[in-house]
């Protein structure tokens, strides 16, 4: 009796000890970018559930108008943009303590232009880029051993406009993508309805014009974000003043070819347009995008053998201004960050359909404008 009691206990034992590895490899720290102009501290961290969507808040950062933020590739790091004008545009670095989720101010540069919007950071974690919408400029950072920043070695100023003369007066970078091998840069210039491209030195982070220098878009489109599907043979722009969403082949030499261009906003819609966001999912089967406006909306299209894309249906973000979403390590859910609304809204992606359904939890967390992870 004594026997069959001890090796029950171990079973048990063995079972609660399965479990509580199975919650720890099921949690992921999410990282909240902010505008600081209301009641936001800043940068907000959460321990999250990837199985059941539970959250809970560990800390907050208080750094000014973090809209958007990059973890470096070892997530020891943390690089998060202050979108001001003038000489106070500046990005700034913070050390992660991913045992507490603690963020730790190192240091900030100045971005080399106003309001830096995006913030990204190569796959080895040696070069941070910028991109500064109103200063309608870019800029490369090295990143010190200790993981703070080191004054830019490249700035870049665009100059040119495009059809719209109240938007489009002046160049306006609105992002900074590296390329799946990080041997060139992709530069959505909102200003110029244009995708900029660029060559990047590994060594010297300098930049220079690819051959071609860039692709154009349809004037008055807006260039806004950019992504490559995982397979790195496709990548997609969504344009903030026109909706729609421009598909390109990829040749891997830094060189697109446009196949296809399709709304992203719901059929019969004649609201404002305001598109923002765009992500494949991480198993490359589906593409989302957010559309702001009176819209608040999710398009979902799935992504064919081709690269082309499909309607499957719009998802109301049950909020207002979704600036920025982003889907958790599993794929298991996409969160959407409301802005004006203050919720950060979290839905089951149903990997069959593509299709979104919402949880009935909601993160409240004021301003919310960008999502990202690290490992716990």
């Amino acid at each position: 009796m004594r026997i069959y009691f001890l090796l029950l206990m171990l079973a048990a034992a063995q079972f609660s000890c399965g479990q509580s590895q199975s919650k720890k490899n099921s949690e992921k720290y999410l990282l909240v970018g902010t505008y600081t102009s209301g009641k936001s501290d800043g940068i907000y961290v959460y321990k999250f559930n990837t199985q059941t969507g539970d959250f809970s808040q560990v800390s907050s950062a208080k750094t000014d108008n973090p809209s958007f933020i990059t973890v470096s590739p070892n997530e020891k790091y943390v690089y998060a943009v202050a979108e001001n004008g003038g000489d106070k545009g500046s990005i700034a670095a913070f050390s992660f303590d991913r045992k507490e989720g603690k963020l730790t101010l190192l240091n900030k540069q100045s971005s080399g232009g106003d309001h830096p919007c995006y913030v990204n950071i190569d796959k080895k974690g040696k070069w941070v880029t910028c991109g500064n919408y109103t200063g309608g400029s870019l800029a490369v950072f090295p990143v010190a051993s200790d993981g703070s920043l080191k004054p830019a070695v490249e700035v870049i100023k665009h100059e040119g406009r495009s059809a719209n003369s109240q938007r489009q007066e002046k160049a306006h970078v609105h992002s900074t993508i590296f390329s799946p091998d990080d041997k060139y840069l992709f530069v959505p210039d909102l200003g110029m309805d244009k995708v900029m491209i660029y060559s990047l030195d590994k060594n010297t982070g300098k930049l220079s014009a690819a051959n071609p220098a860039f692709v154009a878009t349809e004037p008055g489109s807006g260039p806004r974000h950019f992504t490559f599907h995982p397979s790195g043979k496709y990548a997609y722009l969504i344009q903030e003043m026109s909706g729609k969403v421009n598909a390109y082949s990829y040749n891997g030499n830094g060189q697109l070819t446009s196949i296809q261009s399709i709304s992203a906003i719901p059929d019969n819609y004649t609201g404002s347009v305001g598109s923002a966001d765009i992500h494949v999912s991480p198993d490359g089967k589906f593409l989302y995008a957010s559309n702001r406006g009176e819209s608040n909306t999710i398009a979902i299209f799935s992504i064919g053998e081709d690269g082309k894309l499909q309607v499957v249906g719009h998802q109301s973000t049950l909020g207002k201004t979704p600036r920025n979403f982003n889907f958790d390590p599993t794929g298991n859910f996409l969160l959407v960050a409301n802005q004006n609304s203050n919720n950060i809204v979290i839905f089951k992606v149903d990997k069959k359909t593509g299709l979104l359904s919402p949880l009935s939890k909601q993160i409240e967390v004021p301003n919310p404008v960008c999502v990202k992870w690290a490992s716990k």
